[in-house]
Order: C-alpha cells, then structure tokens, then sequence
C-alpha cells in the first residue's frame, strides 16, 4: 500500500478529530434578494479545507485548524505546502507503528492514559484513521474495547471512525453518535467531544440538537472556533441575528477571521441590509486581499443595491484571482441578463458550462439567454438538458427543473409565430388555460393532458444581429427617444438593477401607445387581435404587455382574468413579503412607516368596537410601536388577534361615490422578534375583477372623450383633465395588480403613451426609493396618487417632432422585428444624434 503525502497525512489526521468538512451557507428563502451560492473553498464550521489554488493563503489562522486534542506533524513537515511535507509514507506496519509510537511519545492524543502501552496501541487506531483505513481502525478500536470496555480514548476513536467512514450510510451516523455520547457519558466535561457530535448531528438535520451541544461546549470553554462553529448552524436555520451574535464573539476572541468576518456581512446581506454587508466584506478584503469569495459577495451586494459598475469590478477582481471560479461567472452572467446585456451574459454562462457541464443554472441561464434574442436552436436545446437533470428520490427539485418545461414550451410557441404579425394572434387566448395558470402560479409541470407545442420547423430560421446603423433613419430616431423615456421609468431603490433591455421596450411601448391613442382620439381604427376596431382600455395595455413579454421570456407576463374559470373562482394571490422572519424586503422599506401608520389606525377602530374596556390600554401601547416588531406586545392583548391579525385597505370609486372596493390585505403573524411574518398580498377574484373592471371602463370611456376633445382643440388645460384621466385609470389598475408579472411597468408605460398623445412629455425621474404601484396603492385615493404622481413628472410640451415620428407597430409589424431591435445595440450612437 502507498501512503499519501505528508501534508495530506496531516490534514486527514486534524480531519479525524475535527469531523468531516462541508459547505454551510444556505439561501435565505424567500428574500427577494438574489442569493450568493455557497462558497466553494472553505470546510464546515469544525474543520480545515483544502485550499482553492488561486488562494495563497490560509483563511483561518494556522492554530484554528489546530484540533483540540491534538496535531500531528513531524518537526521537519512545516505547514504551507513546503516539499517536506509532500514526502510520501508508505503505509506498511513499521510506518504506523513508527508514527503511533511518535504520537504516543508527545503524548498527543484525545484522553490520553498513564499506561505508555495503551497510548501506543490508542495512536496505531488513530493513524490508522489519518490514513483513511476506517474500517481497520474500527476493528482496532474494538479489540481494545474487547479487553476494557470503558476506555474512553478507543470508544472516542471508533466513534470517528464511524462518522468518517461515511454519513451518507445512517448506520455509519447513528454508531458514531452512540460511541460519542458514551463518551459524553463517561467524561461529560470535555467540549471537543460536544462539538464532535454536533458535527455528525449537523448534516442529519438535527440542528436543534447540534446546536444544543455546542451551547454545552462553549459553557465548559468558549472558543473563537466554537462560537464561528454555532454561527455557521444559526446561519443555515436562517436566524441571522444569532448567527451575527455569535460571528461577533468569535471576531473578538480572534479578531483575524477573515471567513468569519465574511460570514457576518453575509448575515446583514440575507436580512437585507445591503450597506452594512458591503462594509464587513470589506473589512474581509482588508484582513485577506486575495479572498475570492468576498469579492464574489461584494459584487452581489453591490448588484442588489443596483450599482452595476461597482458590481462588475468586484467580480473581475474575483475572477483575475481565478478565472475559473464558477460561482462567480455564474453570477455575473445572472446580473448582465437582467440587465439587458444578453450576449455578455451569454459569454459566462458558456464559460460555466465548460468547467461544469451540469450546472443547472447556467445551463438554464444559457437556453433563456438564447431564446431572448432569438436563437431557439441553441435555447431550447439548453432548455432540454436542464430537463433531463430529474431530481433524485427525496431531492427537492431546483428552481430551473420546475420553470424550464414552461419556458420550453412557451420558446416553441414563440418561435412558430417569429414571423406572423404580432396583431393577428394572442397569447392569452392560445396558450392552454392549465399550463397558463401553472405558469404563473410557478408549480411543477403536472397539466393532464396537455399537448405540448409543435417542435422547431426548420423553414423558420432564427433571429439574425441587426446592425443600428442598417436601419433607416426614422426608425434610428424611435430606437434612441425610446432608450431615453424607458430609463425615466427606472426604480431607483435597492433591489431594482436597470435593464437596458427593458427600458428600450418599454420606451417603445409608450411610443406605440401614443400613436395608437392618437389615431383613436382622431376616430380611426387599429388592428388587434386579428380585428380591426376603435382601441379599448386592455388594448392600450396590451400594446405595454407584448413588450414587456418579449424583453424577457422567463416570467409569465400573463391576464389573470384570462385562466381557467375555476382558477379564476379561487383567486389568484399576488403575494409579497416585507419582513419573513428576519428577512427584511428592502425593496418595499420606503412604505413600512405608512403602512404602519393605517395598521394602527385599523387596529384601534378594531378595539373600539370590539374591545372598548382595553382601548385606553392599547392606545397607551400604540404610542410605543415604531416599527413592526412592536405590535406584537398589542397582539396579545385580544385573544383573536394573539397568533397575527390582518388588515385590509379599501379603494374608494369615483363612479359609485361613497362606494369602497377591496385593496390589499396586510398580514402580521408571529409570536417573537425574529418570527415574523410580515406581507401584503392582492387577491385576484373574478368578481373583484369585474369591479375594477368597471371603474377602468367609465373612466377609459372619458379619457377617450376628453382626447377626442383635446384632438380638435387648441384650449389650455384640456392635457391637464387627461393627466387625471390617465392616472386615476392606472391607480384602479395597480390596486387591480391584473397580471401575473410586471404590472407596474406596464401601467406606466400606458401612462407615458397616453400623456405624449395629449401633448405632454414626462421629463422626471421616479424618486429614489418611491415605486409607483405601492404609491397607488397605499395611496387614500385616486386624486392622492394623481398629485403625488405629478409632483415627480415634471410634465413638458412634447417636442413637435414626436408627432411625426415613424410608426412603431409599421416598423416592428413581427415578433422578429421586435427582438432585432430589442438585441441592437446602440451604445453611444444615440448619444450623438441628441
């Protein structure tokens, strides 16, 4: 038999005692945030990892891998890769007894004895273990225990034995947990053997137990690593909080951690808090300049605060220090996409692929890269291998397993009508109503029945690059004032990264809106649907939505109102957590104080009439609440209230006044700081559609009055009566949420449109931290959102030469048309026509 290096001798032998290593950063479920995948070079919370490459540095300090009972190395093995330790140790019986002997002799073994013989024949067990013969160490072990069987050093070393053997095998775990409790047992005040089982208890799934232990051990003597150890087990149960606290104490045992400074930004990241993550992953940076994966964390921090360049430079830096670092390509190719860069994303999704074939992600990402600028060969031939990859029995199956046979059948769908004219056919009406309404309900493709699309005819081929400067002229101009109105519709909040894509077509959507608007308002007709007719309400959105799809694939952009009758009697739920847990939606924070405030004034009228002796009681108790933790105190004080309560807004209508249509609902459970959950959610009901429907339909039918006016007169104030219009209509809609994605920029691009056919231009930029559907929906009413509306437009006479700007429905007649001009980059080229 042939040893490995000594080096290797080292580690495996540091590994025996300190359990086996693994990966531990878990995803927050159910934060908006885009997750940051597990780091791929570092152990478990307990052990040493073998080191990535391109990291010439230990992230621990050299004494953390140190084991508490003890470490082996020759005097002339020095640490660090030096060629001493690569010296190869043949595994023959005078070597093991040659380094048992050197072990027992420094008397560095776990519960070493007084008798020099037992410690030697202890120290054979254990090499045998740092050279990976577990199941020789097991029987080792246990003639030893045969002749006493309470010695404690060879009960401990059978039970590592076991746990190294292999925990995939339970009966490997559970013999393993009964040889360390007996330890336990026996000598109950060593924390080692605590932390040991904690690490067998851990990747079972007994996290309460395992954490259990390590209260224990870190009671008989706190360490930096043991408290580094319970955090990583806070971390993956998603309680950030504990999870910081004990990061904290760890740091200030051992201030120079950079994994566990790394560990504690991402604690901030997973609740939300962007800021104070980017500055403890620089802290990280400071301790470790070559730390790849806190430039990788960097990078998605500054990703979710929206900040592109900052992002891109982060992870170049952690690229230049390995170019083959996947989880970083992976992520910055998940970040060009949705920020419109599709062939840049294309390049590291590739790259991926060919250092991991069966990454499910990129090979996702690749097929909806694909298909989104027309290459449905290519994408759906990605899209089929992500198929094949079915989950194991018990595996829960990945996000992309779930999503991809929609978007495969949906790509087909699309690619069979590439060259009909996108007015002659509807999605809504030809796609099947099941695999719609699972679609944008995002369940498992399970649709009886179900007839898939007709595969890729070859006649129709994909869509070719579209030179800016090979259009004409005319249609240039619309390309540019369009990449100009789609940026003012950007949110500038934390969680909203900017997509040039989508603002190109969302731009467009306005400008088609326009004309379409226009031509209505002057009496003339449109084609839609295959039809030709005077345009309605849900044909001006309509013009939005077949844009809005388009720009990206991915999501379900889809009317609720056309599913399945019996979805529709059940309702559809468009759901959004603020607070879960101790994950804060840092997306919606500009909003917690407001609806705080109606929460309150709801919850008084709630005890004024049905707890009148304890109002006093909760009026005192509602000066306290600042935020949302607060009103759990008050939730106990009413037995119906005690396990959450819910609050609904109500929508007061303009054509029934003093009638009152149902908002949203805003649900708070919990029963402690760090169990909360805290969220709105719209219920879309057929019979709350018909009701917003027609509020949308009286007021459409005076918007369109009102424009037919305003066509044929020169009067002042007329724009200002269709600026009202427009935005009451729009404020019904959001409060509506009418589609399964994308909504929000859908209304605001009908009202760009709409407000450009009355001669206005929006010239104004969305606030920071503002979002308009929340401002109309936590608005009192239409003329509330309408004034705080044109408080930020700052409305200007649209420039004569928009009226005579080139038809967008002429020029872009196929869905073809659209993605060529969609993927056409006209970087810089717009800049000089302005």
């Amino acid at each position: 038999m042939v040893a490995p290096g000594l080096g290797a001798f080292c580690a495996l032998l540091l590994l025996a005692v300190q359990g086996p290593s693994r990966g531990v950063i878990g995803s927050g479920g159910g934060s908006t945030l885009h997750q940051i995948p597990p780091p791929a070079s570092h152990a478990g919370p307990g052990g040493c990892s073998h080191r990535d490459p391109a990291e010439t540095d230990s992230a621990w300090d050299l004494e953390e891998c140190d084991s508490a009972f003890f470490t082996f190395r020759e005097l002339d093995c020095e640490p660090k890769g030096s060629p001493a330790c690569e010296s190869i140790i043949s595994r023959n019986t005078e070597k093991i007894l040659s380094q048992a002997k050197s072990l027992a002799e420094q008397k560095r073994l776990p519960f070493v004895t007084e008798d020099d013989d037992i410690n030697e024949e202890l120290a054979i067990g254990y090499v045998l273990i740092g050279s990976g013969l577990h199941d020789e160490a097991v029987k080792h072990f246990s003639s030893m225990l045969q002749e006493d069987a309470e010695l404690v050093s060879a009960i401990y070393g059978r039970g590592i034995a076991y746990g190294k053997k292999g925990l995939q095998d339970l009966k490997n775990a559970e013999l393993a947990l009964f040889e360390l409790s007996r330890v336990i047992s026996l000598e109950p005040d060593h924390p080692e053997v605590y932390e040991q089982r904690a690490e067998i208890l851990s990747p079972l799934g007994r996290i309460s137990e395992a954490l259990s232990d390590l209260a224990k051990a870190i009671q008989l003597q706190p360490s930096a690593r043991l408290y580094r150890h319970r955090g990583t087990l806070h971390f993956v149960s998603e309680d950030y909080v504990a999870a910081h606290e004990d990061f904290q104490r760890s740091l200030e045992l051992n201030q120079n951690q950079p994994i566990a400074v790394l560990y504690k930004g991402l604690t901030f990241f997973h609740r939300g808090l962007l800021k104070e993550a980017i500055e403890t992953f620089k802290e990280a940076l400071k301790q470790k300049s070559n730390f790849i994966e806190a430039y990788k964390s960097l990078g998605q921090a500054y990703r979710e605060l929206g900040n592109v360049e900052a992002a891109m430079e982060n992870f170049q830096k952690a690229l230049m220090l390995n170019q083959n670092h996947v989880q970083t390509l992976q992520l910055r190719g998940i970040m060009l996409y949705h920020h419109g860069s599709l062939r840049e994303a294309l390049t590291n999704f590739k790259r991926c692929l060919q250092l991991e074939p069966y990454n499910e992600v990129c090979q996702y990402m690749n097929g909806l890269s694909h298909v989104s600028m027309g290459h449905f060969y290519e994408g759906i031939k990605a899209q089929t291998k992500v198929m094949l990859n079915d989950p194991l029995p018990g595996q829960k199956a990945s996000q992309e397993y779930l999503k991809v046979k929609y978007l495969r059948e949906y790509s087909r769908y699309l690619h069979s009508h590439l060259d009909t004219t996108v007015t002659e056919y509807n999605i809504d009406t030809d796609l099947p109503g099941n695999f719609k309404d699972h679609w944008a309900k995002n369940l498992p493709f399970l649709i009886e029945d179900y007839e898939e699309q007709p595969g890729l005819q070859p006649h129709i081929k994909d869509v070719l690059p579209q030179n800016f400067e090979s259009y004409k002229l005319e249609i240039q101009e619309i390309i540019c004032v369009a990449d100009r109105l789609g940026a003012l519709m950007q949110y500038e909040t934390s969680g909203f990264l900017p997509n040039n894509r989508i603002h190109r077509a969302m731009g467009l959507a306005a400008l088609e809106v326009m004309q379409a608007v226009q031509k209505t308002w002057a009496n003339s007709k449109v084609r839609i649907n295959g039809k030709t007719r005077l345009l309605q309400w849900r044909d001006m959105f309509d013009i939005a939505v077949k844009w809005r799809r388009i720009a990206d694939p991915d999501q379900p952009v889809l009317w609720l109102d056309q599913m399945p009758t019996q979805s529709l009697i059940r309702g559809f739920n468009n759901h959004i957590n603020l607070i879960r847990g101790q994950v804060i939606n840092m997306r919606y924070l500009e909003y917690f104080e407001k609806i705080l405030s109606f929460i309150k004034d709801r919850i008084l009228i709630y005890h004024s009439a049905n707890n009148p002796r304890g109002l006093s009681e909760v009026k005192e108790a509602l000066q306290n609440v600042h935020k949302v933790e607060d009103l759990l105190p008050i939730m106990k004080l009413n037995s119906k209230t005690r396990d959450g309560f819910t609050v609904n807004t109500k929508v007061p209508s303009l054509k029934d006044q003093g009638k009152e249509y149902d908002g949203f609902t805003i649900t708070i459970t919990g029963d402690k700081i760090g169990n909360i959950l805290f969220s709105v959610e719209t219920q879309t009901t057929e019979e709350r559609t018909q009701l917003y429907h027609a509020e949308i339909e009286s007021l459409y039918k005076d918007l369109t009055a009102k424009g037919k006016v305003l066509a044929l007169s020169t009067e002042l104030g007329e724009p200002d009566v269709v600026c009202e219009l427009i935005l009451s209509l729009v404020y019904y809609f959001y409060n509506l949420m009418p589609l399964s994605r994308g909504s929000s920029v859908v209304a605001y691009s009908v009202i760009m449109g709409t407000l450009m056919a009355s001669g206005k231009e929006i010239s104004g930029k969305i606030p920071k931290g503002k979002l308009v559907d929340f401002e109309a929906m936590t608005a009192l009413g239409s003329e509330t959102f309408s004034k705080t509306a044109k408080g930020w437009m700052n409305l200007k006479s649209l420039p004569s030469s928009h009226k005579s700007l080139t038809s967008v429905s002429e020029s872009f007649p196929t869905l073809r048309a659209m993605i060529e001009v969609l993927n056409t980059d006209s970087s810089h080229r717009c800049d000089e026509k302005s």
